[in-house]
């Protein structure tokens, strides 16, 4: 169990410490920064389909599927629905006011960004009490995900009227209720409290990923090489999922 826990926490720190990644990124030209974004998004994409499909569905299979499993699959569907809905209550402005810096806008980003992080670190914490390979696989896809994620929580702070300190500071607060969310999890243990994770987490990612990171892939201008290139990362990030099958 000892294992367990040291392996979580390591896992939601490194996840929390993402959101420091905006600071990287202040120097690249848009331009260049997009092109680096769809090959991350194209990358996430493949993990996430790649951890449900090899990884949690397979779990899932072996401990028989009931109509519940399919209750709890939609409901995590559902709640990253909702969690979207509330970060982007304030994102559409009105003619006119494209200028205009609202902080309820930063306010809705971050309360949102730290509920959806509270349940990543309940889901890695769940991945890693079913066993090692599970939760590393998890982890990676959220660590994924996270990157493309930050980047862009980072830029509506600074949108917002936040300096560069000031929302590298409150992007890391909100990133660090995985911590917490882990922790709840852990401190409860036992994965019978929490046999509904694994399905909601298959909801949740495969909302992620279907509604949040392949619309994003369609929005690039369509070139052979493009398609090409996003095509190679999803296939690249299936196949790490598929790699760490072997691990452990």
């Amino acid at each position: 169990m000892s294992d367990v826990w040291t392996n979580t926490i390591l896992s939601v720190v490194i996840v929390s410490l993402v959101s420091l990644i905006g600071v990287l990124f202040l120097s690249i030209k848009m331009k260049k920064l997009n092109r680096i974004l769809h090959v991350l998004v194209s990358f996430a994409t493949g993990a996430l389909f790649g951890d449900v499909f090899l990884h949690l569905m397979p779990e899932i299979a072996e401990k028989g599927f009931a109509i519940n499993t399919s209750l709890f699959i939609l409901s995590g569907l559902l709640m990253f629905f909702v969690i979207e809905k509330f970060v982007q209550w304030h994102h559409c402005h009105h003619p006119g006011h494209q200028q205009h810096k609202e902080k309820p806008l930063a306010t809705m980003n971050l309360v949102g960004d730290g509920l959806h992080n509270l349940i990543d670190g309940m889901i890695i914490a769940g991945s890693y009490l079913l066993s090692f390979e599970i939760g590393l696989a998890t982890t990676l896809a959220v660590l994924l995900h996270e990157i493309p994620q930050e980047i862009g929580d980072f830029a509506v702070l600074l949108y917002s009227g936040y300096s560069k300190s000031k929302a590298l500071l409150f992007n890391f607060l909100s990133a660090i209720t995985s911590v917490v969310g882990a922790i709840l999890v852990l401190a409860l243990a036992g994965t019978e409290q929490f046999t509904f994770l694994i399905p909601f987490t298959v909801g949740g990612f495969i909302y992620i990923a279907g509604a949040d990171l392949l619309p994003e892939l369609h929005k690039e201008k369509y070139s052979f090489r493009t398609a090409f290139t996003q095509l190679i990362a999803m296939v690249a990030g299936i196949t790490v999922m598929y790699g760490l099958l072997f691990v452990g």
